[in-house]
């Protein structure tokens, strides 16, 4: 590991004389070889070839040129009809992968009609609660031929268990199913909030699942390690990379304690990652994330295989970055997120709509998103190259200090005792608390310049862009369908399994994977099973660190 140096989790604003990155790096007017020598950097040490460990110029040898990234639009609103509807749309109109985005209600385990639900179903996201439910979001879309990935935390078990089910109803066995889980609950406690339990019962679960998908689902990404919602919760880039990095050491050591070999599951997982504004420092994050995660995973888990060494990555623009005013600003930013990340060697990418700063995306709003991806790969020229700006003077000397600053983190991490601990005590949820608030004073006293916002500024409020409207009828229909759902089902079965799921969550030698696909196959409700976590593990209450 590299040498330990100061954190940078109070980025300074740049003066007149100099320039820093978001996350506070000097940057020289100019870079040449001796910056590189300097670090003693060598070119089979630090870079290599393209899909050679480590891997700092991609995970493939011809990069996009052998296999472009999966183009992979974030859809959920409404019912799941009204989804099923999306997704096809964004297929037709040449979308890759299936990535689904659920409602409140969803993320955090409880039915549409629980209290804790009114007013939020379908709202941000799509409402799934029930077999049936998920049997629709999927309707005539063929599970062995499309890749899926779902945005559920910490209902996570149940979702992939629905989803496996509906498979099965489909005749697809669950070794076909290909996709992402986030199943992320590390960067839950972090950053995002969504949870139901304390965080070592959610771990519990994972390491469950974990074991379960690798025996079970061998082509299935059991977690997405997410730096996005580090990211967009404040962190700079240099937190967001050091902080996804520890979480991804805590599910390493998690799964390596269940007697799991490190070679069989580290292949299963991926990172999700946030690309902001700052062009080369995204570049570089890409860059030093990969060349740091086949140190980690080969170095100090001992893992022989390369292909567990790969750190594989899905991007997304940044929400937070995007803005009400002049609102069509938005899709500059975004093309420029989306070039970095691509520049940065993702291997899947979501480009943000430029309306949703209002509201859920229309379908016009996401065909552009979609459409600048596809110009970017089909015009620009940049996907013939495989890592076109490797050797760059600036880019290797950023990459290497994003690196350094990002392994300072993770030294400190290591030190408190690990990842779980270090959020126990609420150290990254500081860091990053202090991050946001610099950044926003920054913005605040103009020194940190936002087009349309603090600069340049004009009467455009975005009142003239059409939005999506989620109608009240939406909620209404699917608590209906919930409670009809539920009064079909047979009683004494319905008990029967759920206290199968108690059994084994109560029981920490029994996985919890089996009884809950038995469970939602009996049709038990995405709620229900979440209780019995609440019953079981107890329900978490966020300390508010400070």
């Amino acid at each position: 590991m590299a040498p330990v140096k100061k954190p940078h989790s109070n980025p300074k604003a740049p003066t007149s004389d100099e320039r820093r990155t978001l996350s506070g790096l000097p940057l020289a007017t100019s870079y040449g070889p001796g910056d590189l020598a300097a670090r003693g950097w060598t070119y089979e040490k630090d870079l290599g070839d393209p899909g050679q460990y480590p891997f700092t110029r991609g995970p493939h040898a011809t990069m996009y040129r052998g296999k472009p990234w999966t183009m992979r639009m974030f859809a959920g609103f409404g019912t799941p009809d009204d989804t099923n509807q999306r997704f096809k749309f964004l297929l037709a109109n040449g979308q890759t992968g299936l990535s689904t985005a659920f409602d409140m209600p969803t993320l955090m385990g409880y039915d549409p009609e629980h209290p804790r639900s009114l007013g939020e179903v379908g709202r941000e996201g799509v409402s799934v609660a029930t077999l049936e439910d998920m049997t629709r979001l999927f309707g005539d879309i063929p599970l062995d031929q499309v890749s899926t990935s779902m945005t559920i935390n910490a209902p996570a078990a149940v979702l992939l268990a629905l989803y496996v089910a509906v498979a099965e109803k489909q005749g697809v066995s669950p070794d076909k199913l290909r996709g992402t889980l986030q199943n992320d609950m590390l960067k839950e406690f972090i950053a995002q909030k969504e949870w139901i339990s304390p965080i070592r019962g959610h771990m519990r679960i994972i390491r469950d699942m974990i074991g379960w998908c690798t025996r079970t689902m061998p082509q299935w990404n059991t977690i997405s390690i997410s730096g996005y919602h580090i990211r967009e919760a404040g962190a700079t880039g240099v937190q967001e990379l050091a902080f996804t990095l520890a979480d991804g050491i805590g599910y390493l050591q998690l799964g390596v304690e269940a007697g799991i070999p490190v070679d069989e599951f580290a292949p299963r997982l991926s990172f999700f990652w946030d690309v902001h504004n700052d062009f080369f420092e995204e570049v570089a994050k890409f860059r030093a994330g990969r060349r740091m995660w086949a140190r980690i995973v080969r170095d100090r888990f001992g893992a022989k295989e390369p292909r567990s060494w790969i750190l594989r990555t899905h991007a997304q623009t940044a929400g937070v970055s995007l803005m009400a005013q002049q609102p069509l600003n938005n899709v500059v930013r975004t093309t420029l997120q989306a070039l970095a990340a691509v520049l940065g060697g993702t291997q899947s990418l979501h480009t943000n709509s430029y309306d949703e700063t209002y509201a859920l995306p229309t379908e016009d709003a996401a065909t552009l998103a979609l459409r600048t991806q596809q110009i970017i790969l089909e015009e620009s020229g940049v996907a013939a190259v495989a890592d076109p700006l490797g050797g760059s003077y600036f880019v290797e000397t950023l990459t290497d200090q994003v690196e350094a600053a990002a392994w300072a983190y993770i030294e400190k991490i290591d030190a408190m005792g690990g990842i779980v601990k270090a959020v126990e005590e609420g150290y990254p949820q500081r860091e990053i608390a202090r991050a946001a608030y610099e950044f926003q004073r920054q913005v605040d006293s103009g020194d940190r310049a936002i087009v349309g916002v603090n600069k340049h500024l004009s009467d455009d409020d975005g009142d003239n862009i059409p939005t999506l409207k989620i109608e009240e009828a939406v909620e209404r229909d699917q608590i209906a369908r919930v409670k009809a759902f539920k009064a079909r089902r047979d009683e004494a079965t319905v008990q029967a399994k759920l206290a199968a799921v108690r059994h084994a969550l109560e029981h920490d030698d029994v996985n919890v994977m089996p009884p809950i696909l038995d469970a939602v196959r009996a049709n038990i409700t995405v709620g229900e099973i979440c209780d019995e976590f609440r019953r079981v593990l107890g329900e978490h209450r966020d300390p508010a660190y400070l």
